[in-house]
């Protein structure tokens, strides 16, 4: 039986439960949850008394595989435990070699590498040997349709709730870039007035500088309404707000929903339910959209949309376009999809 993925939220169990492994692998293109197991270990394995001779943190840019090796190979100093993180390790070569080490590590040393932007192969020794003795996670980027249960978690371990259009604004607006997400969300919290636990559109609006009438997540509601004024007036706002609402922004959001569309159509049960594991949503409400949209377009119609995005977008980078402001780009494309 193959061996079960640690999750994120697995992990960080274990090492509160002060379960520590020789090696923690953290690899992969989202940044943000390799950044918060290093972090984690880095602040609390150690106190502030034992970090001063205990804690190694070096650049992969700066070291070899050699210098990481010997490193590890240390005892801790009037501790139990010594901490090395490596970080940006992918920019050392032959990380390969590290397997060697990994056959018997040193039990008192807590080895953190961060590889970011890539993955080892798994076919490979090392992967190999760092699953034997510790732990090899990789952080993949969460879909676009995973950002509002991404935020409400978030919140809700924080105390606070969101209101769902408050929730999909801000997943409009940042998208998947998690990192900056979480900057944001705890701007909202210590902006909340004394005694507030709920964020609310407004809230948004005033502190984060999204409008809470005109944004795409109002613009994608018209489309799906098929509200030619609304639909309308919205450009009309980006086309006067370019740097708050870039037309790239635009149509990757408009282009993400409308191929979700088109999925939707393949689901075998067309409930809420149905459509929300067919699109990997992680609540049924998510759905809602999508099954208004279906009643509005047809599949054939839907797959038309897709290429007038996709044809919007190549002109908006100039493509087949020597005259078009980014408005006139958005105002024919909503054209397109509304007709």
């Amino acid at each position: 039986m193959a061996k079960q993925e640690l999750t994120c939220d697995d992990i960080l169990k274990e090492l509160r439960a002060k379960q520590y492994r020789p090696i923690y692998y953290l690899m992969g293109e989202e940044s943000y949850y390799i950044d918060l197991i290093a972090d984690y270990i880095t602040d609390n394995v150690l106190n502030e008394t034992e970090k001063e001779f205990n804690l190694t943190v070096v650049y992969g840019a700066d070291v070899d595989v050699a210098t990481i090796i010997n490193a590890a190979k240390r005892y801790p100093m009037m501790s139990e435990h010594q901490v090395v993180v490596v970080k940006e390790a992918q920019a050392i070569r032959n990380m390969e070699e590290l397997s060697y080490y990994l056959q018997k590590p040193l039990l008192s040393t807590i080895l953190v590498i961060c590889h970011k932007h890539g993955t080892l192969d798994r076919r490979k020794k090392l992967a190999a040997e760092i699953d034997k003795v510790g732990v090899l996670f990789e952080s993949k980027k969460i879909k676009d349709a995973q950002l509002p249960a991404f935020i409400s978690s978030y919140m809700k371990r924080k105390g606070v709730d969101m209101e769902p259009k408050a929730t999909a604004m801000l997943a409009d607006f940042v998208g998947s870039d998690l990192s900056r997400l979480t900057g944001e969300l705890e701007k909202l919290i210590i902006t909340l007035p004394v005694g507030q636990r709920r964020v609310t559109p407004e809230q948004i609006e005033k502190n984060i500088g999204i409008s809470k009438d005109y944004n795409n997540f109002e613009l994608r509601s018209a489309l799906v309404e098929k509200d030619i004024l609304k639909a309308n007036k919205i450009i009309k706002y980006f086309e006067e707000n370019p740097k708050t609402n870039p037309i790239q922004m635009t149509l990757s959001l408009l282009f993400s929903f409308y191929s979700n569309l088109m999925l939707a159509y393949y689901a075998p049960d067309k409930s809420e339910q149905g459509i929300a594991n067919m699109l990997g949503l992680k609540t049924p409400w998510q759905a809602k959209d999508y099954l208004a949209a279906m009643r509005k377009y047809s599949g054939v119609k839907t797959m038309q949309i897709v290429g007038e995005i996709r044809y919007a977008d190549a002109k908006s980078k100039g493509v087949k376009n020597s005259s078009m402001s980014d408005g006139d780009i958005l105002r024919e494309l909503v054209f397109n999809i509304l007709h």
